[in-house]
Parts: structure tokens; C-alpha cells; sequence
């Protein structure tokens, strides 16, 4: 597969690109869903290919294929299409520059993962879940993708990275009188088995929302009201993601990829206040063991610690080499594609609220009146990401600084520069939490990532569905 990128570089630059890069892919990936003690379906999937993109005259084009000799002409055709394309389009292609890069790079496996013990934890947490008073439906699904991928362009850099992505979702679902509640959960991360049993306690995970859904058939709704919310991190990871981490891509800010997560509430805003002091986002792909884990992204750009949000202070995007050169700005390592198959797009890799000096158990107890709010469930946004709703998967009533009743059926109201500037406190718990189908684009494109961040607390409508 390497040589079939080396090769489609050569053929590109004969034929007069400014520039292109071949990305070569083996994916193979195994996965299993049980329902109630039953094996539903096993996916065994490998497949591999090649995709090229060309710029020519300002313009891109892309080919992909998983076959060899289609290579040549799939280029060509490529190619005119970015020729054509290039005579209608207004403002061209360019390029910031990136430093040439050969290297090889195998990330960390600390125990190997095979189809008999993946399958073997996943039945056993299924029966976990399965086994506890008022569980109706227990359902697990757990998946080992494994991927080599070798990078070239026509700068000369050729980058070879070799990964395993190991993932389990969990669901407890408790029926009793006519009312249904479930809880779930998604673990793992990049690496090996130990994801879901090491690094995550799968079978205590189980037990916890099989507890949690039978709880809730006991809980009571909330009434509406604006409040003070101490949000828990696997709630704010998914908060990060929708209303931080998504504006942030600058193909986003520019109004060029609005396909499925919309634009950027707070375009043309570099620089200006978006939030409280205590408002400080980053992407890190640098962080190890997360499933947005990489050290070069798909244009060959070294990953790097992106600070986007300082003291509530707008200071920078997520970018590709193209848009970085729009902003007059450094490519900070944003581009990644789901698979060979499709053209890069600027994505988030694991994108947090970063965490503060206060002990999670003081922030409640600062509470008079509010709602400790755990776990995140649906999220339900608008185009620019300014209004914003997001369901918990369960809440608690905070009354004189002590955690009361359980609520169910909960959504978060807010909006968003009105909730961030409220924010007056960020815990010390910083938690990052695996996003394993995060979509964008058109062709829509799924992408695993992390999200994190500590317990925060703000202000926001709570009410009932």
C-alpha cells in the first residue's frame, strides 16, 4: 500500500499538480452486539485503498480506489475536475507551509485484543446489566478497529502510522408500569484490551447503569426553571462537543462545510470575550490512550496542543493548511478523514474544557437552590450553535449544598455566550470521554474522537421531556 501512494504522487506531479497527496489504508475491524444474553450480529470487515488529493490551478480535486489499476486515470479525471472547477472559483487554493517529515510511528498497545476476549467481557457485562432487578433489555456492543496508514505528499514527507481503536457501548434499559428508562454508556479508547478493562472498569460500569435505569423508574420529573447547574464531565464532554469544539473548526467559521453540524456562533470573534475568566478550552491530540490520539493528522501536519479559548477569550481555530493561510495563521494538525475513501475535512480530536481548583464536592456545596446534572444523552442545536438543548441521562435537586432527590427525563436549555459568561467555577476531575460517531460533512463522514473536561458550574434552564 505504501508503494500505491508513492506511486499515485509520481503520477500527479506528471501530470502538473501544485501540489498533492496520496493517503494508503488497511482497515479491518471486528464488532459484536448482544441483546439479553443473545449474539445479535458479529461484523468481521478489512478492507483497503488508496485516496489522492490533487490541487490544480487553485482548485482541489480527489480519487480514491481500492483498486490499483484504476490509479492512473482516476487520477487524470482528478485532475481536470479541478481544472474545470478551478475556471469558476473566485478565491484559490493555498497552502500554508508544513516542515517535510519522514517517520514511523506504531502507537501503544499494552494487551493485545482478541475476538475470544473481547467477545468473552462483552457477554459478561451483558449479563451484568441483564441480571438486575427491573432490567427489561440489556444490549452491548463492542468493536476492535485496527488501522495502518501511510501518508505521502509532493513536499517529500512520508509519515506511516499503525493504530487500534478499542470501543464498548453499554445499555440498561428498566421497564416497570408502563415506564421505560435507560441508561448507557460508551468506554474505551485508542490502544489495546485494556481500554475496557484496565483503563475502564467495564463489568463495575455495568453493574453502575443497570442500578442507575431501575433507580429512575422511581424518579420524578423536573419542573422548568433557570438555575444553577453543576454539570458532571461526561455531560460537559458532550456540551464541549457541540457548542465548543464544532464552532471551532475554521472551515466552520468560514461558512464552507455547514453540512450536518452547522456553522460557528461566534464567527469573525478573534479575540473578543465569548465567556466568563473561567472559561479555558484546548485540542489536544497529544493526549495518550484518547481516541482522538494521533502524531500526525492526514495532511502530514505534527499534532499539537491547540489552546481556542483563554480566559474566556476567543484566540484560535482548529486548521487545515488551507485555512491557515486564510487566517494568516499556523496548521495546527485539524485534518482527518474517516477513511481513504473520503477528502480530509478539519475535525476535532479530543476537545476540553480545561479543568480548575475546585474540589467537585465545594462546588455543590456552594449551591443554595440548583440541579447536579449527570451524563450525557441527546443534544438538539441550531445551525450557528447559539441555542442549545441537551438531554442527561439523570439529574439530582441541589438544596443548601446537599445532593437531594433523583430526576428523570431531564434537558439542559441555554444560550451558549449567555451560559459560558455565567460560568464561576471548573473542577478539579478533568475527564476525557471517548465520541465514537461524531458526523460531518457531505458525504457524511463518522469519526472517533474525545471530549472532556472537569465539573463545571453555570447557569441554565433545567426542565422535564
Amino acid at each position: 500500500m505504501q508503494e500505491w501512494a508513492d506511486k499515485a504522487v509520481k503520477i500527479a506531479q506528471k501530470y502538473g499538480c501544485t501540489y498533492c497527496d496520496a493517503r494508503s489504508e488497511t482497515i479491518e475491524r471486528y464488532g459484536i452486539l448482544i441483546e439479553n444474553g443473545q449474539l445479535e450480529h458479529v461484523i468481521t470487515k478489512q478492507d483497503q485503498g488508496i485516496g489522492t488529493r490533487v490541487l490544480c490551478d487553485g482548485a482541489w480535486g480527489f480519487f480514491s480506489t481500492s483498486d490499483e489499476s484504476m490509479l492512473e486515470q482516476g487520477i487524470v479525471n482528478a485532475i481536470k475536475a479541478a481544472r474545470h472547477y478551478a475556471t469558476k472559483k473566485k478565491i484559490k487554493v493555498n497552502l500554508a507551509d508544513t516542515p517535510t517529515i519522514e517517520k514511523s510511528i506504531t502507537y501503544e498497545i499494552k494487551k493485545k485484543c482478541t475476538p475470544d476476549e473481547l467477545s468473552r467481557i462483552a457477554f459478561e457485562c451483558n449479563k451484568i446489566i441483564k441480571d438486575h432487578r427491573d432490567i427489561s433489555k440489556s444490549t452491548v456492543s463492542v468493536s476492535n478497529i485496527t488501522s495502518s496508514k501511510y501518508f505521502a505528499s509532493s513536499d517529500g514527507t512520508k509519515i506511516h502510522q499503525s493504530f487500534s481503536d478499542v470501543t464498548m457501548e453499554m445499555v440498561a434499559t428498566a421497564h416497570r408500569s408502563g415506564l421505560t428508562q435507560s441508561v448507557s454508556t460508551t468506554e474505551g479508547g485508542r490502544g489495546g484490551l485494556e481500554k475496557i478493562s484496565h483503563d475502564a472498569d467495564s463489568y463495575a460500569v455495568a453493574k453502575q447503569i443497570a442500578s442507575k435505569a431501575a433507580e429512575l423508574l422511581d424518579a420524578k420529573t423536573p419542573k422548568e426553571e433557570k438555575a444553577t447547574l453543576v454539570m458532571n464531565p461526561d455531560f460537559v464532554a458532550l456540551l464541549t462537543h457541540e457548542i465548543l469544539g464544532h464552532p471551532s473548526e475554521a472551515d466552520r467559521v468560514l461558512g464552507k462545510e455547514m453540512a450536518w453540524a452547522g456553522g460557528a456562533w461566534w464567527s469573525g470573534m478573534l479575540g473578543q470575550k465569548i465567556g466568563s475568566d473561567n472559561l479555558n478550552v484546548i485540542d489536544d491530540p497529544t493526549i495518550h490512550g484518547s481516541l482522538g490520539w494521533y502524531e500526525y493528522d492526514d495532511e502530514g501536519t505534527k499534532s499539537n496542543r491547540k489552546q481556542l479559548v483563554k480566559d474566556g477569550n476567543l484566540v484560535n481555530h482548529m486548521h487545515s493548511r488551507e485555512t491557515a493561510s486564510i487566517f494568516n495563521a499556523e496548521p495546527n494538525s485539524s485534518m482527518r478523514a474517516t477513511s481513504y475513501s473520503f477528502m480530509p475535512l478539519i475535525r476535532m480530536a479530543c476537545t476540553c474544557i480545561e479543568k480548575g481548583n475546585w474540589d467537585p464536592q465545594e462546588m455543590i456545596k456552594d449551591v443554595r437552590h440548583g440541579y447536579l446534572i449527570s451524563d450525557m444523552k441527546v443534544p438538539s442545536i441550531d445551525m450557528k450553535r447559539y441555542n442549545w438543548s441537551i438531554s442527561c441521562q439523570y439529574a439530582n435537586r441541589i438544596e443548601n449544598g446537599e445532593v437531594k432527590e433523583l430526576l428523570r427525563d431531564v434537558i439542559v436549555v441555554g444560550v451558549a455566550p449567555e451560559f459560558f459568561n455565567s460560568i464561576d467555577a471548573c473542577g478539579k476531575d478533568f475527564t476525557v470521554r471517548p465520541i465514537t460517531n461524531c458526523g460531518k460533512g457531505d458525504p457524511m463522514q463518522q469519526m472517533r474522537m474525545g471530549n472532556g473536561g472537569p465539573s463545571v458550574r453555570g447557569i441554565a434552564t433545567i426542565k422535564g421531556t
